[in-house]
């Protein structure tokens, strides 16, 4: 491998953790504030208009990036400003 594939692999990996960092934060904010036993099926059902007339859960399995996803469920369920 040449210097410059190592340092392009390296950056891919990076943004994948990224990524799921940001998913793992989005699943443990949903948890802290809708509970262990209804969080996921909150995601799976509510349909947000923020969110095209999507569920959060549909919203991010089409690549709509976490952030946002939680801007509009933050919105939905109007938690107070130190959740943002």
């Amino acid at each position: 491998m040449t210097r410059g594939s190592v340092a392009a692999a390296s950056a891919a990996w990076a943004f994948v953790d990224d990524v799921r960092v940001r998913h793992t934060e989005f699943w443990s904010r949903m948890e802290a504030a809708l509970g262990s036993g209804y969080y996921r099926v909150w995601a799976e059902q509510f349909v947000m208009s923020d969110l095209g007339r999507r569920t959060a859960q549909e919203a991010l399995d089409d690549g709509v990036p976490p952030k946002q996803v939680w801007a509009a469920v933050w919105k939905a369920l109007e938690l107070p400003p130190s959740e943002r």
